[in-house]
């Protein structure tokens, strides 16, 4: 089955089964946000997408707002269910941070995505603190992988220092304060040594990251072990065809050239001097033999785990919201 049918038939179980999502039309979902208030602007929205994105201020009012009403009622939800159990349990009131995962391929758009929901959840009156962090971070330098002879699969789970990333969050969800996470230069290719960001009780965090709804394999004697996502409170899987991801990943190699890539520190400088020919060859090797393997072995795999999927068309407009039911 190819991979994009095997994807739609996780929202929409073959044999009659009940599928586990109400899906949901562009326009039924933007009616789902009643009078949620506009709180960016044009200005605003502009400087949040990455460069190759198509992000518009109708396309925040139709889905975003919506969606930033749905976690605002989750986050108070929690928020008063966190109150109860520690007045419960005579505890310290300790802010517990309410944790969103945003999962997807190379190039779908998972920054932008992270980034407007954290304008839009940072205007709620009850959540005025929403921090974001990406698993790049979490990468093993660039040395380590060459040493284990993973640099061709960077970006797979294997790849990251998952026990790292672990405690992290658990810290972050003990409401441990000046919790630090690691920071990754995309200019470099490589994680920044020393390199930190501070995460202090944010009301929200929010993880972005490939492989951030991966579990792996449970040991055979049964012990307990931790995944990324057990400290989710919600989960987004950003969702897009194989070819129409192709396509916008060709899109932004080439366009980094003109750019990024010509920067004399970049990783990528030696791209920038390749021909149009010969920079196109060598987008198309890192698609097939790297990106285009990571999606169907591990990434796709996850994308039924995720509370919510947004699907978008091929002028990166989403064109479906599949909502996991309560």
């Amino acid at each position: 089955m190819p991979a994009s049918l095997a994807a739609a038939a996780l929202v929409e179980p073959p044999n009659g089964n009940p599928s586990p999502y109400r899906v949901f039309s562009r326009a039924e979902w933007a009616e789902k946000r009643a009078d949620t208030p506009m709180t960016l602007t044009p200005e605003e929205v502009v400087k949040l997408r990455s460069f190759t994105d198509q992000l518009s201020i109708e396309e925040v009012e139709a889905i975003y707002l919506p969606i930033s009403r749905l976690l605002s009622f989750y986050v108070a939800a929690q928020q008063k269910l966190s109150r109860a159990s520690q007045s419960f349990l005579g505890a310290r009131d300790v802010k517990i941070p309410f944790v969103i995962g945003v999962a997807g391929s190379v190039a779908v758009g998972k920054s932008t995505t992270s980034r407007v929901l954290q304008a839009l959840l940072s205007r709620w009156s009850n959540t005025p603190k929403v921090d974001l962090v990406t698993t790049d971070g979490f990468l093993f330098p660039n040395a380590h992988l060459e040493r284990e002879g993973l640099m061709k699969k960077k970006g797979f789970p294997e790849s990251y220092d998952t026990k790292a990333l672990l405690r992290f969050l658990a810290a972050v969800k003990a409401g441990e304060r000046h919790v630090r996470a690691p920071i990754y230069s995309h200019l470099v290719y490589d994680v920044v040594p020393g390199g930190t960001v501070e995460v202090d009780r944010p009301d929200i965090l929010i993880v972005e990251g490939l492989n951030v709804l991966q579990t792996g394999r449970a040991p055979r004697e049964g012990k307990a072990i931790p995944f990324v996502s057990d400290y989710f409170d919600f989960s987004i899987f950003i969702d897009a065809e194989e070819d129409v991801l192709e396509r916008w990943y060709l899109d932004r190699f080439m366009r980094l050239r003109e750019t990024a890539f010509r920067d004399p520190q970049s990783y990528f400088r030696r791209y920038a001097e390749k021909s149009d020919f010969e920079a196109m060859k060598t987008a198309l090797a890192l698609w097939y033999g790297i990106n285009l393997v990571n999606l169907r072995d591990n990434i796709l795999p996850t994308r039924h785990r995720a509370k919510l999927i947004l699907k978008k068309a091929d002028d990166h407009k989403i064109e479906s919201v599949s909502l996991r039911r309560v």
